[in-house]
């Protein structure tokens, strides 16, 4: 959000500037507009490919099912005791 904040502020200024009939201090509501939008885009965003949850897994063995399944590499004996 905050460079889109900044973008926002120097288009305005650049506005002042240019000796339209706008000035800063009666067009601040944009500021306001603008972060009103980028929130929106944010709560439409997709979430998919991100997080943990899409991940695919790290491979044969892995994971808190070691061992348990079919064509899963079962966990290595326990060393012997001298």
């Amino acid at each position: 959000m905050g460079p889109a904040i900044l973008i926002t502020i120097g288009v305005l200024f650049l506005v002042q500037q240019s000796h339209w009939a706008y000035h800063f201090g009666r067009t601040w509501p944009v500021i306001l507009l603008v972060i009103g939008v980028v929130k929106l885009a944010e709560a439409l965003a997709s979430d998919a490919g991100h997080g943990i949850q899409n991940m695919p897994p790290a491979g044969p063995g892995v994971g808190p099912q070691q061992g348990s399944g079919p064509g899963q590499i079962p966990p290595p004996p326990p060393p012997p005791l001298s």
